[in-house]
């Protein structure tokens, strides 16, 4: 009786990590299809340093925070917290990881630092027009 019990125990154990990664899997592909669709809609909104597959190959917490930054364009840390509903410094923690990583820019103004994506080659900041 004791053996059907930890058999159980582990077949539930090893049910709850497949469905977790299951879980996982699909918020990656629910970020793919979105990515896709906003690429459809804005062909210069995600640049190619942050492609598809960048972003997937980033942890989650730097994706949602580079997500967002792609959809707003440049903002401050700030912005992005408001976004996303994590607290100003965390998100500045993970801006300046991703600055550091290369996949992101960071530019001073006054007291601010603003954060965008180059777009690729061009040296262009997103606000400005072509």
């Amino acid at each position: 009786m004791s053996l059907y019990k930890s058999s159980t125990k582990s077949q539930t154990k090893l049910l709850q990590k497949i469905k977790d990664s299951l879980d996982r899997l699909n918020e990656k592909i629910d970020v793919m299809i979105d990515i896709q669709r906003h690429n459809r809609s804005e062909t210069e909104t995600i640049p190619d340093a942050l492609d598809v597959m960048t972003l997937l190959s980033l942890p989650d917490h730097l994706r949602k925070t580079a997500v967002t930054l792609c959809k707003l364009g440049e903002a401050t840390a700030e912005e992005v917290a408001e976004q996303t509903k994590r607290a100003r410094a965390v998100e500045s923690s993970y801006l300046n990881q991703l600055v550091l990583m290369g996949y992101l820019k960071k530019e001073r103004r006054g007291r601010k630092a603003y954060f965008y994506v180059e777009k690729e080659g061009s040296g262009e900041k997103p606000w400005e027009e072509s």
